[in-house]
């Protein structure tokens, strides 16, 4: 819900068309497909008692988990760029982030994240299975399901372990980057209010990408197989669950623009519903 008022309110608000926005109602669109794909079914086995999934559901909600997270890490670096252009190039941010650059880089976003996991779908479907399936986990996550297999999972633990540590560490270096750049920019900013704004509109990004990176990292960078069960489990919580849920609150639902157009979007629908029954009462509305 948070995440498709998000998306509604940029829809709407006129005060919500600068590229950040449009970067962020893709974050939120990204958010719902994330959550869906593993909590909706949670939510189903929890409600109904059967807690069975078949093994094509299995991989595709293990490819799409680990595809839509690469995606969203790879939105972050996007929107670590956009910060930086703002910034840093106030001047010229019009001109660098028109709105063909602002789709070809989600786009982009999208098809890395969607092709880098596709080869673990078919590695996963040559894995065989037998003796106990019972998975000790909230989601079919890598980890259970290579040690449910009876076939030699080493090569894939280790090209999921190599593409994982390739793809964070990568984007975590030019998101560094592109925050040393502008932490350099704010201290060369005359005046404290200058300095204090330009923290301010970067403190809510910076929050998820904390939270982002310290939750795969510790997890997806080395190999599964030294990793608990326990706290794969609650690392699985913490991004299945919770992190969705803080998310549209962290980064949307506390900007100030974002506020303004949730209330100008309230006040448009509140006037509409007064109209609407007045016109029903058969009284005329000025």
């Amino acid at each position: 819900m948070g995440n498709a008022t998000i998306i509604f309110l940029v829809r709407v608000g006129h005060h919500l068309q600068p590229p950040l926005y449009f970067f962020i109602s893709n974050l939120s669109f990204l958010e719902i497909w994330f959550t869906s794909s593993t909590s909706t079914k949670l939510l189903v086995i929890l409600g109904s008692g059967r807690r069975t999934i078949s093994l094509s559901s299995c991989f595709a909600q293990s490819y799409f988990c680990f595809a839509l997270g690469t995606t969203e890490i790879v939105l972050l670096v996007v929107l670590s760029f956009d910060r930086y252009v703002a910034i840093c190039q106030p001047l010229r941010n019009a001109a660098i982030m028109k709105p063909q650059l602002c789709i070809h880089l989600v786009v982009a976003a999208w098809v890395m994240g969607t092709t880098l996991l596709s080869y673990s779908l078919v590695l996963l479907y040559k894995l065989t299975f037998w003796g106990s399936k019972k998975i000790h986990h909230l989601f079919c996550d890598s980890s259970p399901l290579f040690k449910l297999s009876c076939s030699d999972t080493s090569l894939l633990g280790k090209m999921d372990s190599i593409l994982l540590s390739f793809v964070m560490l990568d984007s975590l270096c030019l998101t560094l980057a592109f925050y040393t750049g502008i932490l350099f920019c704010i201290l060369h900013l005359p005046g404290a209010s200058g300095r204090k704004k330009a923290f301010t509109t970067c403190s809510s990004h910076l929050t998820t990408l904390a939270i982002a990176y310290a939750r795969c990292i510790a997890l997806y960078v080395h190999p599964s197989e030294h990793v608990s069960s326990q706290a794969n489990g609650m690392v699985a919580l913490l991004n299945t669950v919770l992190y969705p849920f803080l998310n549209p609150f962290i980064y949307s639902l506390r900007n100030k623009t974002v506020i303004l157009a949730r209330n100008e979007a309230i006040a448009h629908a509140t006037i509409k519903l007064f109209a609407l029954s007045q016109c029903i009462s058969g009284q005329q509305f000025p």
